[in-house]
């Protein structure tokens, strides 16, 4: 037993080596660096062990040398605000995982991420290579706790949990909006008191409970606030709570967002918004294709996510694409996907820098045109496959045989 136990160590600690084994050096690249190197042309980035290493070296010394003939390199996308991992098919409840009833803000769906998830590889396809996951929560307005993963199908794929407390705010179908407003501004004044009370009375303090231990955070700064918000109004109320206790606020949905633009950018307040989701509401009643435009220009952070389902998610480029025919730079377009939801998050990503994890992706053309596809992938440095399951499917059902498709193996 004790051989059998060491013989799996050195497989492991083999498997481990041997995807770290060689350096790659992509050559001849048109490098979008999401920093402000800008976009290098003809240039020359090099990883090893997971990380990128150099940028235009004068000697390239590298096991492997990639020609990228001029074509795309970008940081990887990066997914957000949505369930990919903890919902496999919507239609069937034993499947999801991202809510539960009694959830509260510590609630962590983290343990339940399925990295084997067969929307991951299919998401893949769109240049995603990390996701930041979001619980849907339950009843209370807090819905828990986002999480960080890459979509290398490995499974310690996650690499932060905690990352973000969600809130949900805004319109309710019983009760009133102000209610829940009111609750969080309490709930924050009455811990950070409590917090007070208790750095002046050490010797009677006690542990706080988890859910203050999360609360406790929101206010040192130490993890955003990712609320859920579309009218105008509800965005000031929490742009107020942010400067009152000193949040690390961002804003989510943000429909009608472009009427308080100005007030948004000046608080240095983050937007993540589904870039093609330009219906109105009664709440969003200033919603349009040119929204993200408008705040961009504004001079707002504007980070994209996919509006509807988790499974389009691998869609993310084409929304990113379709915001660029409405009024937005193609290099604010891919800040939109990358730097910036990273920034928002604050997680170490998004960019092609020494020292930054090798999350990279070699385009055969335009990212945001229909027609290109994913040339190369590289997640944590190692290159991963787009290969999926509607993949296979269609080549089982497209080969050629005497029997009826059905029964193709």
């Amino acid at each position: 037993m004790k051989l059998f136990k060491a013989s799996l160590l050195t497989l492991a600690l083999t498997s481990t080596a041997s995807a770290y084994a060689e350096s790659i050096a992509v050559t001849n690249a048109t490098i979008h660096t999401m920093t402000e190197q800008g976009v290098l042309t003809n240039a020359t980035v090099v990883f090893d062990e997971g990380v990128i290493t150099a940028i235009n070296p004068e000697t390239v010394n590298a096991d492997t040398s990639i020609d990228a003939g001029g074509k795309t390199l970008t940081p990887g996308f990066i997914g957000s605000m949505n369930q990919l991992g903890l919902v496999e098919v919507s239609a069937v409840s034993s499947t999801r995982d991202s809510s539960e009833k009694k959830a509260n803000i510590t609630f962590d769906a983290s343990t339940a991420f399925n990295p084997k998830s067969t929307v991951i590889p299919y998401t893949r396809k769109g240049g995603i290579t990390t996701n930041i996951s979001v619980p849907r929560g339950g009843d209370d307005m807090f819905k828990g706790q986002a999480f960080f993963a890459d979509l290398s199908g490995e499974f310690d794929s996650i690499r932060m949990t905690d990352v973000a407390v969600i809130v949900d705010l805004g319109a309710k179908r019983k009760g009133s909006r102000a209610m829940e407003i009111q609750k969080l501004r309490h709930k924050l004044q009455d811990t950070k008191e409590a917090l007070s009370k208790a750095k002046k009375d050490k010797k009677d303090a006690k542990k706080p409970k988890r859910a203050d231990q999360a609360i406790n955070a929101l206010l040192a700064g130490e993890k955003p606030m990712i609320a859920y918000v579309d009218r105008a109004t509800d965005i000031l109320a929490l742009l107020a709570l942010k400067k009152e206790f000193s949040l690390d606020l961002v804003i989510a949905g943000a429909g009608d967002a472009v009427s308080v633009a100005d007030e948004i950018a000046q608080a240095e307040v983050p937007v993540i918004m589904g870039a093609i989701n330009n219906l109105p509401s009664f709440d969003a009643l200033h919603r349009t294709l040119a929204s993200a435009s408008t705040l961009f220009d504004a001079g707002v952070n504007v980070a994209y996510s996919v509006s509807g389902d988790t499974h389009n998610l691998y869609m993310l480029r084409f929304d990113a694409g379709i915001s660029v025919a409405n009024g937005v730079s193609k290099e604010n377009a891919l800040k939109a996907v990358t730097a910036n939801v990273a920034d928002a998050f604050n997680i170490d990503a998004g960019r092609i820098a020494v020292g930054k994890k090798a999350d990279l992706v070699l385009w055969s053309g335009d990212p945001f045109e229909l027609s290109t596809r994913v040339e190369q992938m590289w997640i944590d440095g190692v290159e991963t496959s787009t290969l999926s399951r509607q993949d296979a499917l269609r080549d089982r059902y497209t080969a050629e045989t005497n029997m009826p498709r059905a029964y193709v193996k």
